[in-house]
């Protein structure tokens, strides 16, 4: 695998060659950073006319993702919104000389965070990712395991981590698969089809028909809810 840098109407471009059939474009949240993945055999001649030729459509994914609302600046305060599983929950901190520090939902639209009196800023981001990351986990490897019983294949190695341009990764030679820390804001539906996509490369490593077939039979909503999810922000803390 080789990369090189491009530099097409203003717009930086990370190019790729690895072992693939056909080339693709992708642009990617926060910022509409451009990557492109295109086989070996193809020249940089060849990979600069389909860049051109698609650069209506960059242009256009790059707008649409920089003009997307941005959360605010996180102080972890009351009065704070703060997304779980597709909902918005309105914070409220509490300070406690006893008992024990923690975050819990409470009824349909409250986060409730109760804090020791001399907690910092540190302390209740800590707190905030680890109940992030406690509630993806559950979720995570419930849908993992579901998807590798319904395709037959041994159940996955799972680790949670903050991406910038995936909502999700899988190496099916270690038998590894990681999912996107950003995913505990997002419907339940978007966690699913995550787990589902993953698992689907240990049928198939590329996404072909093969691949494409597993999320069709498995999943027939599959393209809608990539499309809701794809349209929200990725990396949004």
């Amino acid at each position: 695998m080789s990369t090189e840098q491009l530099h097409l109407a203003g717009i930086d471009i990370e190019v790729v060659h690895k072992s693939i059939k056909n080339l693709h474009i992708g642009v990617y949240p926060p910022d509409g950073r451009v990557r492109v993945a295109a086989p070996p055999s193809m020249s940089s001649d060849a990979v600069r006319v389909a860049i051109l030729t698609k650069l209506p459509w960059i242009e256009k994914r790059r707008r649409d993702f920089l003009q997307q609302p941005r959360e605010n600046t996180r102080a972890y305060v009351s009065g704070e919104t703060h997304w779980h599983l597709g909902r918005p929950l309105r914070l409220r901190v509490e300070t406690v000389a006893r008992g024990r520090p923690g975050i819990q939902v409470e009824g349909n639209d409250a986060l409730r965070m109760r804090l020791r009196p001399d907690a910092s800023f540190e302390d209740r981001e800590r707190m905030v990712f680890k109940w992030y990351r406690d509630e993806l986990r559950n979720r995570g490897r419930n849908a993992l395991e579901r998807w590798a019983n319904a395709l037959d294949v041994p159940q996955p190695e799972f680790g949670i981590k903050r991406m910038r341009t995936k909502w999700g990764s899988c190496n099916p030679d270690t038998g590894r698969v990681w999912l996107n820390l950003s995913l505990a804001k997002k419907p339940l539906q978007s966690i699913e089809y995550v787990a589902l996509h993953e698992m689907a490369h240990f049928i198939s490593r590329r996404h072909d028909d093969a691949f494409i077939a597993v999320l069709d039979r498995l999943m027939p909503s599959w393209r809608k809810v990539r499309s809701e999810l794809n349209s929200s922000l990725l990396d949004a803390w």
